[in-house]
């Protein structure tokens, strides 16, 4: 979700394919390293930053067809000789390193200085101060005015997507039956109940899941070369089908921006409040998921206020919250999760205290939206230390661009034998781009002083994104 950006160099050639690639990024194999080794070295500069350039085609194997990512390509309005300029001061940083930082000189701020180099006018740094998001840089060259068009390449993953769409449902595993070698070609082939172009979608789709299990290390390349040929050789004898027709979704950069203020007001329990917040990154569920990826969470240093009988108090500091609720499917069986760390005001009293939790769970989705069932070990700072479980059901309809609904329902079970129950639903329109109008209703039990009472929240909020 948190993006990559790199540039494309055209050649003389007329397939973008056989294009160059140029890329910066982490001089460290992650897949080789501790995970959180490699993220806290990644955040504070324990590593050089490496440029490489490479044919365009490796790339989009990696991102596209390894990571699971969809590709935006924005097409840049410069001339050859800038081009020109841009190549040079390219191989001029060869050999070259600079210490890499995750959040701010990472892979999209050094793109940034190439463009600058190929057309000095150009001052596209002066957007960023703190982070930056690689989408970000998209919206700053949107901006400058340099983007002439843009063009979508859907990942492995989206393409699998829509074969599941495609194929009936009597059918559907016969893909993963044929990448797996667990049902010879020939009884497809040769089965006179399924029609012609069902045989061509279940044949596409068994050579697909057979390269991602490739590009997985799921398979052997002996194995994977050996049956690929059988598969692709079965799928020419069936002759020409339709063509797979993936519909392009809604342009990233068209999505709203990172940086976020809101105002608000509401009712709790009977008295008005106000409520001020600024959110330095990213999305969380409850924006518009427009340009974004679907039921995905980043938030760092996430702040809220809340001002009711001449009292100021913290209603969240989120450090970090991310979400990946990442719908089942037939191909791809995933494991959602969760983790936030931060001060809230979901606790059994009325304080934002600390809290601390990573959950697990499973999604589930269609074109209406979709539903989750969580588990989150969690524990808080309340004076002292508690730890509790919570279990949570979520339900988010997100069919229409311009708006969507969530609510979520909680129980939570501390160690001290108390329980608590959580609920919360939302109401979201997208105005514009980067303008947001949201309704919530919050409804949390509460336990002071030995004394149970519950606490109900009516708000509405305007939030704005730059």
């Amino acid at each position: 979700m948190f993006g990559h950006t790199f540039l494309r160099i055209n050649s003389s050639y007329n397939s973008k394919l056989l294009s160059y690639a140029v890329n910066y990024a982490a001089d460290a194999n992650p897949d080789e390293e501790n995970a959180v080794m490699f993220a806290i070295q990644g955040l504070f500069g324990g590593y050089f930053g490496k440029y490489s350039m490479l044919p365009y085609y490796e790339k989009l194997k990696e991102y596209r067809d390894s990571e699971q990512r969809d590709i935006w390509e924005y097409d840049l309005e410069l001339n050859e000789e800038e081009v020109l300029r841009m190549v040079k001061h390219i191989w001029e940083l060869n050999e070259t390193h600079s210490y890499y930082y995750f959040f701010t000189e990472n892979c999209s701020y050094n793109m940034l200085w190439f463009l600058e180099a190929a057309r000095p006018s150009l001052n596209l740094r002066k957007y960023f101060r703190f982070e930056v998001i690689p989408l970000e840089t998209a919206h700053a060259t949107k901006a400058e005015g340099i983007i002439k068009n843009s063009f979508y390449r859907p990942s492995k993953r989206t393409t699998l997507l829509k074969y599941e769409e495609l194929i009936d449902k009597e059918y559907i595993r016969l893909p993963i039956m044929l990448s797996n070698s667990a049902l010879n070609v020939t009884e497809i082939i040769e089965n006179q109940e399924i029609e012609d172009q069902q045989k061509r979608y279940i044949l596409e789709a068994s050579i697909e899941l057979l390269e991602y299990n490739f590009s997985k290390s799921k398979i052997e390349k002996e194995k994977y070369l050996e049956l690929f040929h059988v598969l692709s050789k079965a799928r020419a004898s069936l002759g020409q089908g339709k063509k797979l027709e993936i519909k392009t979704p809604p342009n990233p950069i068209e999505s709203h921006q990172a940086i976020r203020a809101s105002v608000g007001g509401g009712v709790r329990d009977g008295k008005a409040i106000g409520f001020l917040g600024v959110r330095p990154a990213y999305h969380d569920l409850e924006d518009s998921n427009y340009g974004f990826l679907r039921g995905t969470q980043i938030e760092f240093l996430n702040l809220e206020l809340s001002y009711r009988d001449s009292d100021l108090d913290v209603e969240e500091a989120t450090i970090l919250s991310i979400i990946s609720l990442a719908q089942r499917s037939e191909f791809f069986e995933n494991l959602s999760w969760r983790t936030k760390f931060g001060w809230d005001r979901n606790s059994l009293d009325t304080s934002a205290n600390f809290i601390g939790t990573v959950g697990v769970g499973l999604s589930w989705g269609n074109e209406f939206g979709y539903t989750y069932i969580m588990a989150d070990p969690l524990f808080y700072l309340a004076g002292e230390f508690k730890s509790a479980i919570g279990g949570s059901i979520g339900l988010v309809f997100d069919k229409h661009s311009y708006m969507s609904t969530n609510i979520e329902a909680t129980r939570r079970w501390y160690d001290s034998g108390e329980e608590q129950n959580l609920f919360a639903l939302s109401q979201n329109f997208r105005v514009s781009q980067n303008i947001q109008l949201k309704f919530k209703y919050d409804y949390k039990e509460r336990a002071l002083f030995e004394n149970s009472y519950n606490e109900d929240t009516l708000r509405v909020y305007l939030n704005f994104y730059f």
